[in-house]
């Protein structure tokens, strides 16, 4: 019998941790594809269709709302948001509810015996009934853990200002790569088309070539170096159409279209050339003060400087506060519905032993943030310096392949009219043009550098490109925005207030 009982044990035993193991299916592909096709709807949905050329600043509005990692980091900032007002209940009374029915299979009953004679003194019994209903509402507030909870929920807050420095600098990085994106889209719809139809003269030139050297008309060598040249031209352009291909895809990434749409450029005359107006040292000044980076240090140094007044309000006693009311059914009760309440300190008094390394830790958090936001700052205002030696750099080679590309214009004029009066054959025409759409090449795409690095100087000092409020959330409201915030800096106006300012 007793064998029997231990098999059926076991038995059951082996059922029961069978039943535990957890198993975990494989994603259908059905699933995977209709996932595919719900985010291929919700990439895209609820844009406003473009009308017209796009210009830069459009380009800039579209990406600040529909860039999909921007988004990310609003749903952060609101999840933080979310996690303050969380945060706030810690610092309510702790309040619990019981309410019940407790019975049992016999009477709990009891006896009473002499400590002295070791004798019964009371014949057994009972003050409960088997069955009973209970309830009971107890409040109980704890005056160090509501302040533990306040700190708390202070470095929360100051959790949340951090995502939203991080926003800033998302939205910071997405406009810049939007400018360089845009500018180099802007050299790609000039200089294609060029390329495209020079591409075909040069393939219309080969064939040409090659049929005359099959009827065997002129020298062969001769006219294997023509091709050669020819093939070589063809490389060379083929390059520069690969440099230049990709420009608007990028482009389209960043302001969330769907790949393949046609996106035509509002692609300006001439050649503004953007000049600094501002004197290093209040971009120096605004740097120090504005940049995301060294924003969320501050923020990060008052967190830590908040753990230290935690670990010594943890040295305290606590004063607590509790009161309930309380229901029992039980028929031999003479008051079935009670209230109570008290005080009572407590202490841990393992915490004044742990308490001061505790304190040093937190001390020494205060002084590593302390240590990484002056390093920051060191790079930061190096970050600074370099985009602006980058800006007078690229102006300087802007401006001599701008040079470059005039004469080139003017060597294939000449060209042309010689190659109209039969001074020049085709071959050297053709090498007149390659050159000249290498000149516009490297000028346009010096342009680009060159505006990107103008960009650089205001990004690198922690402006925003952005002011606090837009008048609505269409694309062409925060494009005038974008604008006029941008004309501002150009007048050497950057006192504008800046968007991380918060109220308090």
């Amino acid at each position: 019998m007793k064998k029997s009982q231990k098999l059926f044990g076991a038995s059951l035993l082996a059922l029961a941790v069978s039943g535990c193991a957890v198993t975990s299916e494989p994603i259908e592909r059905r699933v995977s594809e209709q996932r595919a096709k719900s985010d291929l709807v919700s990439m895209y949905k609820d844009q406003e269709p473009m009308s017209g050329p796009l210009t830069l600043h459009q380009a800039m509005a579209r990406a600040v709302k529909y860039n999909l990692e921007g988004r990310l980091k609003i749903m952060e900032e609101a999840l933080a948001k979310r996690q303050l007002d969380l945060a706030s209940f810690d610092m309510l009374p702790r309040m619990a509810l019981d309410a019940g029915y407790v019975g049992r299979n016999n009477t709990s009953a009891s006896s009473s015996q002499s400590v002295r004679t070791g004798t019964q003194s009371l014949e057994p019994s009972t003050s409960q009934d088997r069955d009973r209903r209970v309830a009971d509402l107890t409040m109980v507030w704890n005056v160090l853990d509501f302040g533990v909870s306040y700190i708390s929920a202070k470095q929360q807050g100051d959790q949340r200002l951090i995502v939203q420095e991080r926003r800033r600098k998302v939205i910071n990085t997405i406009v810049q790569d939007v400018r360089s994106a845009y500018w180099r889209a802007v050299a790609a719809e000039r200089l294609l088309k060029q390329i495209d139809s020079l591409m075909a003269r040069v393939d219309a030139a080969r064939n040409n070539s090659q049929s005359m050297s099959e009827q065997r008309i002129g020298d062969p060598v001769q006219a294997l170096g023509y091709q050669r040249s020819l093939i070589e031209a063809t490389r060379q352009l083929e390059e520069q159409r690969r440099a230049l291909s990709l420009a608007k895809t990028e482009l389209a990434t960043l302001i969330n279209l769907p790949m393949g749409t046609d996106l035509t450029l509002a692609t300006p005359e001439d050649y503004p050339i953007p000049e600094l107006k501002v004197g290093m040292a209040n971009l120096e000044q605004e740097a120090l003060a504005s940049r995301p980076e060294l924003r969320e240090q501050d923020y990060q140094t008052r967190i830590s400087t908040a753990e230290t007044r935690k670990a010594m309000l943890r040295l305290l006693p606590g004063l607590e506060f509790s009161a309930g009311g309380h229901y029992d059914s039980n028929s031999f009760l003479v008051n079935d519905r009670w209230a109570d309440y008290g005080v009572k300190v407590t202490w841990n008094l393992f915490n004044v032993i742990s308490a001061p390394a505790a304190i040093d830790v937190a001390k020494a958090g205060e002084e590593v943030a302390k240590a990484r936001r002056q390093a920051m700052s060191i790079a930061v205002l190096a970050q600074l310096y370099v985009a602006n030696a980058n800006y007078r750099e690229a102006l300087r080679q802007f401006q001599t392949n701008q040079q470059l590309s005039d004469i080139d214009g003017q060597i294939l004029g000449q060209l042309r009219n010689r190659h109209q009066a039969a001074g020049i054959g085709e071959l050297d025409l053709i090498q007149g043009e390659l050159n000249t759409l290498q000149a516009d090449l490297r000028r346009d795409l010096s342009y680009a550098d060159l505006r990107n690095a103008y960009g650089q100087i205001f990004a690198s000092a922690g402006l925003d490109p952005l002011p606090d409020q837009v008048q609505s959330t269409q694309v062409q409201s925060i494009a005038t925005a974008l604008a006029s915030r941008e004309d501002a800096w150009a007048d050497g106006n950057i006192t504008v207030p800046p968007a991380h300012v918060q109220e308090k």
